[in-house]
């Protein structure tokens, strides 16, 4: 059986202890300390003696040994294993004061999934079909993109904006579908628009300094801004976006630093920003001067009709900072995404970049620029929408059909989700719950709250699913919701 890596140990040839109890020690406290877990298989009798320098019948007698005492099982033909019955170090020896004395920040632990995710159907926040890439182009591209930068030494440390011809590109894909008036100077590449966020959050606050959000807004967006020090405000929303009479009368109150804002496509809610609205939210920027922090997340997914430019594209003084992602249309596991702002913003990008990253992935950004280049990604993107279109329309369909009359939702020009408000007689958290135990996930609406406190809707995403997916999941849905109607 194939060894992976070197057991390293350092022996006292000096020492009072035999040679062979030495590694027998050695051995007992990688177990112990957590580096030789249960199964690990051990070096066999010759490697080990060869990278030790000692006589293979000194490594037999240490193995003898362990086995005796329990630590280490030998199979034919197999070598020698970490004995499966052991406890683990973090049973046996992890106590609550062992641990990093870390800084509280208030940050929402990680999702560290469960042990029945292989049978949920995700009702996700709106994450995109990866099934849908055409997986031939891009691996064209990353090959090409490998061969070009190895061949001209291009794999080292580059420009942390990312690399000039992926910029170029997105300039020119600003200039020409959302109305920005930019060039490469006014662009950097990031992991993402989670990066984005985060990058613009320490770009522009410090501590005790205020932010505004909608009151139903992106919860990494919030801990980011949080994670910097930032003191937090709730704006109310309605069917126009965020109220902007409501953010001018916190202004008044309260000096703010910056707004964030998803007016696209409003996360989680899905409702679009009026004109009037947008042009209102530039005109307070100016007058109470604050940044806009606008995430373009889903802009390429539009169907209704042409997408209304975004806040960027209205800003001649260069107080919206505009993120967006590339990882929506392709696939989000790529991580790549894009800062676009005035110059001295994005220098400043780029020196927080390096303390942080360096630069992203130059792979990633060399083929995606071919396929941005080639017009490839222009192709799939189209192909894309129209398969969301139908999903999005089929959808509508099934979630009447399935959950009627206990529910309620305006169909939206676009994105890949749904937001679907409960009737007063639903207990979202019940329903969220019982969702669970049918195999299906729901995110309620007090996710997206900026205070705790029941809001009895949830964000339905569906484009990651085919229909016989999504078919499932919503009767799951149903029999979850039957718990507490009766038969629909």
């Amino acid at each position: 059986m194939l060894r992976r890596w070197t057991l390293t140990m350092t022996l006292d040839r000096d020492g009072p202890l035999p040679v062979h109890l030495q590694i027998v020690q050695a051995v007992i406290d990688g177990i112990q300390g957590g580096r030789l877990p249960p199964g690990t298989p051990l070096p066999g009798s010759r490697t080990l003696a060869d990278a030790l320098g000692v006589n293979r019948k000194t490594v037999v007698l240490a193995y003898d040994e362990l086995h005796a005492q329990g630590w280490v099982n030998t199979q034919s033909k197999r070598g020698a294993f970490v004995s499966a019955q052991l406890p683990t170090a973090a049973d046996a020896h992890r106590q609550p004061a062992d641990r990093c004395p870390l800084a509280e920040v208030g940050l929402p632990a990680p999702d560290d999934g469960d042990e029945v995710a292989d049978r949920l159907i995700e009702f996700s926040d709106g994450v995109p079909d990866t099934r849908l890439i055409p997986f031939d182009v891009l691996s064209r591209a990353y090959r090409h993109a490998l061969i070009a930068t190895a061949r001209a030494n291009r794999l080292a440390y580059g420009d942390p904006r990312g690399c000039a011809p992926l910029r170029q590109e997105i300039a020119a894909m600003l200039r020409l579908e959302r109305g920005l008036d930019c060039g490469a100077e006014h662009v950097c590449a990031v992991r993402g628009s989670q990066m984005g966020i985060f990058l613009a959050a320490r770009m522009l606050v410090r501590p005790g300094d205020h932010v505004a959000l909608e009151t139903l807004s992106y919860p990494p967006a919030r801990s980011a801004f949080a994670s910097c020090g930032a003191v937090l405000h709730g704006v109310p929303l309605d069917g126009s976006g965020l109220d902007t009479d409501a953010l001018e009368a916190l202004c008044r109150r309260q000096p703010l630093r910056a707004v964030f804002v998803t007016p696209h496509h409003q996360f989680p809610t899905t409702v679009t920003m009026s004109a009037e609205r947008r042009m209102r939210l530039v005109e307070l920027a100016r007058r109470f001067d604050f940044a806009i922090v606008e995430d373009d997340y889903d802009h390429e997914f539009h169907f209704a009709h042409r997408p209304m430019l975004p806040l960027a594209s209205m800003d001649h003084g260069g107080r919206v900072i505009h993120i967006g992602s590339l990882s929506k249309v392709l696939a989000p596991g790529l991580r790549l995404g894009y800062v676009a702002a005035s110059p001295d913003v994005i220098r400043r990008c780029a020196a927080e970049i390096t303390l942080i990253d360096r630069q992203g992935n130059a792979l990633t950004e060399l083929a995606v620029t071919e396929l941005m280049h080639d017009g490839e990604l222009k192709r799939h993107i189209r192909r894309a929408r129209r398969i969301y279109q139908s999903r999005l329309a089929d959808a509508a369909v099934q979630v009447r059909a399935a959950l009627h009359p206990h529910v309620d939702f305006d169909l939206p020009g676009g994105g890949l989700a749904l937001w679907i408000r409960l009737s007063d007689s639903i207990d979202i958290d019940r329903l969220a719950a019982a969702a669970l135990d049918e195999g299906v996930r729901i995110l309620p609406g007090s996710q997206f709250a900026d205070r705790p406190g029941r809001v009895p809707a949830f964000r339905l995403g569906y484009g990651s699913l085919d229909g016989e997916e999504l078919s499932r999941g919503l009767e799951r849905l149903r029999k979850a919701l039957r718990r507490q109607t009766g038969p629909l």
